[in-house]
């Protein structure tokens, strides 16, 4: 490549701070500054620097900047697979978590492997992140007490039973199953079943399910609600068989709370099968994801699960902590309901 000058011109990634500095005519110090932001430098300075660079088409060193700032620019999202996680959702934290950090100029390292408190101590001990954002939490979580004692900042995206000295955003599932049995109670329905997640997440002491179990369970009670709570597995034909069962244990039930966004579409096609039409003869709540819920047939009234807004709250939190801002031990997102064609006042039948 040839300048005007008759000179060779350097391809963007031979070219230099000092070369941008030249071009510019100030110092490298003045570059660095303007790309720091450590200094305030005039509007007419930082203008031509910032033209010399798209000119030349310079891009600092990302190795560089790290030693410069001893940051990394990358945070980790620590997101063990597991049995029982819904795949599709878990990618929606993972999207909104990505995006975000990006507009704070931070790159994402996804860690997938299931290895506990060594796992966060060996990203923790590596230079290659700043901070932390931990999935799937427990309320015994192993590595909760790790991460107070670490000095690399962390956000847990989930809360343990105990949050003391530390960072938490979620859903408040407690009360999100709460408002789903307020709703159903409101319409009449006295006989109402949790659809939960699958077995292994509750034997893991996965909070969400639990605190939504308890939300559930706290409502039925105080609004005098008969309520059956059990896990539900994946795959149509388990959850056609399950179903099924539930019907036959209790044939009185009006009502169903899905708390497992692999069973919603099934649930819907089996209950027709079975002799309940919904809503007519069975209304269905569901906590999931709004796309989830505008896409069945019927539409499904809904608590829709915020997984947007918590990947942006998570990041946004780990970078206030980045810089030593206060930020509170826990962030609830409250609960909408939505209320769509899924649900209406229970109608008299004969039990089968």
């Amino acid at each position: 490549m040839t300048g005007a000058s008759g000179r060779s011109r350097k391809s963007p990634d031979q070219v230099t701070i000092v070369d941008v500095a030249r071009h510019a005519g100030v110092a490298v110090s003045t570059v660095s500054y303007v790309l720091s932001g450590k200094r305030a430098i005039s509007e007419v300075t930082r203008t031509r620097v910032l033209a010399s660079i798209r000119e030349l088409g310079y891009h600092p060193n990302a190795g560089a900047r790290a030693l410069a700032s001893r940051r990394a620019n990358t945070i980790a999202l620590v997101l063990p697979l597991r049995a029982g996680m819904q795949v599709p959702v878990v990618m929606q934290f993972a999207i909104a978590v990505v995006t975000t950090a990006r507009r704070f100029d931070h790159d994402v390292l996804l860690v997938t492997s299931d290895e506990g408190p060594a796992g966060l101590r060996r990203i923790a001990g590596s230079a290659m992140v700043d901070g932390m954002l931990v999935m799937d939490v427990e309320l015994d979580d192993s590595r909760v007490p790790l991460l107070r004692d670490l000095t690399r900042p962390s956000v847990l995206i989930g809360v343990p039973a105990d949050p003391t000295g530390l960072t938490c955003v979620d859903l408040d599932f407690h009360r999100a199953g709460q408002v789903c049995v307020e709703h159903l109670a409101r319409l009449g329905h006295h006989r109402v079943a949790l659809l939960g997640a699958p077995a292994a997440v509750y034997d893991r002491g996965t909070g969400f399910a639990h605190r939504t179990r308890a939300g559930v369970t706290a409502a039925a009670d105080r609004h005098g609600v008969t309520v059956v709570t059990q896990p539900f597995e994946e795959g149509p034909a388990a959850i056609r068989q399950e179903l099924a069962d539930l019907l036959d244990r209790h044939p009185d039930l009006s009502a169903l709370v899905v708390q497992n966004e692999a069973a919603v579409g099934p649930v819907l096609a089996c209950l027709p099968t079975l002799g309940r039409r919904v809503p007519h003869d069975m209304s269905v709540v569901a906590i999931c994801p709004d796309q989830f819920a505008e896409q069945a047939a019927p539409r499904i009234t809904s608590v829709p699960v915020p997984a947007e807004e918590i990947g942006r709250q998570a990041v946004a939190l780990l970078m206030r902590k980045l810089h030593d801002e206060p930020v509170p031990e826990v962030t609830l997102l409250p609960p909408r309901l939505t209320i769509r064609d899924s649900t209406a006042a229970p109608t008299a039948r004969t039990p089968r």
